[in-house]
């Protein structure tokens, strides 16, 4: 595969293995900024691995992963893990929010872990809750407040540091479908209302649908449906 001009993260001819297992066989991807990828496929294809290894978590076994210009294969894992508090934003099928925490606390962690203050920290927190609906919660813990509202303070939270991308693991995998809607809604607009690219996993159509473009991975091999990979 050429690198699609313009592309802020692109990976070529990744493998993985894990034991006997090949996760990934030659999987490739690209996203410019602004654009929502649906990463589709079904259960163990691949597609979340894909995910980790794009988003510096996993390193693959061999392959290529270009990140803005930068080799995010040749960096050590303290690299990594700064451009994953700086660059990257997250949000997990579970929300994975810390239990013991408020909600805007929550939404703050991120930037108080990259030195921000506590109040400069939670304002900006409470800023984005209020964008993602939820700001009537920041006093609320996660065991206090709904799945759909804790999945909303997660995508507040994916968003607060203004990461260049965001990577979304099944993060309608535990709503209902007018929760999984509004949760997709909500962060594809904040998102684009950014420029930020969203690396979304789902094997649902109703959520990819909320995408630009849809990459298939069937067996640790991908395929674009637009263009052959």
């Amino acid at each position: 595969m050429t690198i699609p001009p313009g592309s802020l993260l692109a990976a070529r001819d990744l493998r993985k293995v894990y034991g006997p297992t090949t996760a990934l066989d030659g999987a490739e991807f690209s996203i410019h900024p602004g654009e929502v990828v649906a990463v589709m496929g079904p259960s163990g294809s691949g597609k979340s691995t894909l995910l980790h290894c794009l988003a510096g978590i996993v390193m693959p076994d061999s392959g290529s992963i270009t990140y803005h210009e930068q080799e995010v294969t040749g960096m050590s894992d303290a690299e990594r893990s700064a451009l994953r508090r700086s660059e990257f934003g997250f949000v997990f099928q579970f929300g994975q929010l810390v239990p013991e925490l408020t909600c805007v606390e929550n939404v703050a962690l991120p930037l108080r872990l990259n030195g921000s203050s506590r109040k400069e920290a939670e304002r900006t927190a409470l800023a984005w809750m209020e964008r993602l609906e939820v700001d009537e919660l920041c006093k609320k813990r996660p065991g206090e407040v709904s799945g759909g509202q804790g999945q909303r303070v997660a995508v507040a939270r994916s968003l607060v540091t203004n990461p260049r991308v965001i990577f979304a693991d099944e993060p309608t995998g535990a709503l209902d479908s007018l929760n999984g809607e509004r949760v997709m809604e909500l962060l594809t607009e904040a998102a684009r209302s950014t420029n930020a690219a969203v690396v979304l996993v789902t094997h649902e159509a109703r959520v990819a649908a909320y995408s630009d473009r849809e990459i298939v991975v069937r067996d640790g091999k991908s395929r674009d449906m637009e263009r052959v990979v």
